[in-house]
């Protein structure tokens, strides 16, 4: 199946957003229309990719808004940008998210005594591809790593595209170790240490970065996908995450596929609008005829480096 991204606003601005198109041509959720498995029987994952590799704009799914697309991530009112810490600059792999997972925060995970974090579970891409924010791809899992971020369950799974020249080489996360020496070590450093610069403490990185095996990633993403599935059924047992979708057949929230667009209009009308005519009522904006702005400028702080923050 394919998926399209519809960029709307001015990259590096509090409007900028991602919206997403289906393989019907119709507006979808990326969080819960996507499905989880493109293959469920070989287990290879979509995966929304939501911050391309050596970028810094902290990027993620919207899970509070209507049909849940990508924005930039605010904190006190600016958007967020992840530092530079010397040798990495940016994020360091492809990041993104599993579809129709969830991190529940009311489940106490058994390994941390900590609850989840409210959000998708995340990924983190290896391949040597860098893919477009919104692109949907499709990952064979290797396994994962946990980060304790302020007291929240945060589990990263470790994943690369399918169509990598690695990715017949990488079956398990022995593989990565073999196939890609340093990567996970960097992977450990760029977790503890990435918040440091901006005056917090260093993460907690479960087990001082060991990585779980792939049957380990797995049961973890089944056990996120059941909890989304909960989710679905009752809605309202979150209030922060927006559950409208056009594809969960038992979800209270599901609306048909030719609604989507009402909603958007109505959600985001500088972006999205019927045509003014009558005869035309019926008639939207082409969303694809429509190039994306230039993006606004940046601090120059963006692109600083800050050295010592990785103790040698």
């Amino acid at each position: 199946m394919s998926y399209s991204a519809i960029e709307r606003g001015q990259p590096n601005t509090l409007q900028y957003r991602i919206f997403f198109r289906g393989p019907s041509g119709n507006i979808i959720s990326p969080f819960h229309d996507i499905p989880l498995y493109s293959d469920e029987k070989a287990k290879i994952c979509h995966m929304v990719v939501e911050i391309p590799r050596w970028t810094n704009a902290k990027m993620e799914i919207s899970k509070d808004e209507k049909l849940n697309p990508i924005k930039q991530d605010v904190k006190k009112g600016k958007l967020r940008y992840v530092k530079n810490i010397f040798p990495h600059h940016g994020y360091i792999w492809n990041y993104g998210a599993l579809p129709q997972t969830w991190e529940d925060p009311k489940h106490v995970d058994k390994n941390t005594s900590t609850a989840g974090d409210n959000d998708p579970i995340d990924v983190c891409e290896i391949g040597h591809k860098i893919h477009k924010r919104g692109a949907v791809i499709q990952v064979k899992i290797l396994g994962s790593m946990l980060l304790i971020d302020e007291g929240e369950t945060d589990w990263k799974i470790i994943a690369i595209d399918v169509t990598d020249p690695l990715a017949e080489k990488l079956n398990d996360i022995d593989d990565v170790k073999k196939e890609m020496p340093g990567l996970l070590e960097a992977t450990y450093e760029w977790f503890r240490y990435y918040k440091v610069p901006d005056g917090k403490p260093e993460n907690k990185v479960y087990e001082d970065g060991k990585c779980q095996d792939r049957d380990f990633a797995l049961d973890v993403i089944s056990t996120t996908h059941n909890q989304w599935q909960e989710l679905m059924e009752n809605p309202s047992s979150s209030k922060d995450v927006c559950c409208t979708n056009s594809s969960v057949g038992r979800c209270k929230d599901k609306v048909s596929p030719e609604a989507t667009m009402s909603l958007l209009e109505q959600a985001y009308p500088d972006f999205f609008s019927l045509s003014g005519s009558p005869a035309n009522k019926r008639q939207r904006t082409d969303d694809r005829s429509q190039p994306p702005e230039d993006p606004a400028p940046v601090d120059s702080e963006v692109d600083k480096w800050y050295y010592g923050v990785i103790p040698l």
